[in-house]
């Protein structure tokens, strides 16, 4: 089966038959110490999906991006498993994620929201990643696409240091231009409009709402109100107000038949780039999300002042620590 097969079939959800040689795709949680074992370190791909718990406004779960995670964990095992002898390893998804929309007005506790610090989420893909290399795993795919530019650092940081300690690859796919572009998709020029710059639970992620999980979006969605700005410094105004309803643009104008598009798009990028991976790309040449945003001032500044904030977090943690003579 030929690359452009594979992800026709993923993208369009087609069950695609596995290769011959025992490849195949496996759950994690189901697998004894044994079957781990038994892998070939060559010809496995572990995929670590994950899913910030993040306020997406009254009409969106708080688990939106890690239902999109893990359909896209999916569907990258799938074409994975389809090249000859390969076998996928989806792991359980990881719940837990940084810098969360609610930064962008300065609100750090938000109902709905329950992230972690930088240093917590960098230091827990890390430890995977020291277990997986010790263990001679050499491809790792982590399956976490959030849009805060701080969360991508520290999952670009784990992935860097897996390939510096353990000479494999573990690449934050969702970290990468390549991928995350995808999800501006083709909107009219009045859907533009009223969408205003895409960041957090508008029209493209209620879209990719509506098609994959329909029965989690809220009805009201059809009526919510917009809230768009078209720069940053703009959303970050509309944030700051007492009744921002915790999320950007025109939700009310999503529907499942764009969501499905952006879907394919995004499917198609995810798998297309893990595959050039496998075959010897190289994911440090290339650009990353992380990287562009630092050229961004208002994401530079929105960046420092939630690190920030975790600092104090950090700090009152560790005074509690010392006063009660905890290791």
């Amino acid at each position: 089966m030929s690359v452009r097969q594979i992800i026709c079939a993923v993208v369009l959800g087609v069950a695609i038959p596995l290769a011959a040689g025992g490849a195949q795709v496996l759950r994690a949680t189901q697998m004894t110490s044994g079957d781990f074992a038994r892998l070939d370190r060559v010809k496995t791909a572990i995929i670590l999906p994950g899913g910030i718990l993040e306020e997406h406004g009254p009409y969106l779960p708080i688990y939106s991006d890690g239902f999109l995670n893990e359909r896209l964990a999916d569907s990258l095992a799938q074409a994975i498993a389809a090249r000859p002898g390969w076998t996928a390893v989806i792991f359980p998804s990881i719940p837990l994620g940084n810098s969360a929309a609610n930064d962008v007005g300065g609100r750090f506790s938000f109902p709905g929201t329950y992230a972690v610090r930088f240093e917590t989420l960098r230091a827990i893909f890390m430890d995977l990643g020291d277990e997986l290399g010790a263990q001679g795993f050499q491809w790792v795919f982590v399956v976490h696409l959030h849009g805060g530019p701080n969360h991508s650092r520290a999952l670009d940081d784990a992935g860097d240091y897996f390939h510096a300690t353990h000479g494999g690859r573990m690449i934050h796919l969702a970290g990468l231009l390549a991928v995350i572009g995808a999800l501006d998709g083709p909107k009219t020029a009045a859907d533009r409009h009223a969408d205003g710059l895409p960041i957090h639970a508008g029209m493209d992620e209620t879209s990719l709402l509506r098609y994959l999980t329909p029965t989690l979006v809220r009805a009201g969605v059809v009526t919510a109100p917009n809230q768009a700005d078209s720069t940053m410094d703009g959303l970050i105004r509309l944030a700051r107000r007492p009744t921002w309803p915790g999320y950007f643009g025109a939700p009310r104008r999503s529907s499942s038949t764009y969501g499905a598009t952006l879907w394919r798009a995004l499917a198609d990028s995810t798998t297309r780039i893990a595959l050039r991976i496998l075959d010897g790309a190289d994911p440090q040449a290339m650009p990353r999300f992380a990287t562009e945003m630092a050229h961004s001032a208002p994401d530079v500044r929105l960046d420092a002042a939630s690190r920030r904030a975790e600092q104090g977090r950090a700090a009152r943690q560790q005074a509690w620590v010392r006063r009660t003579k905890r290791p």
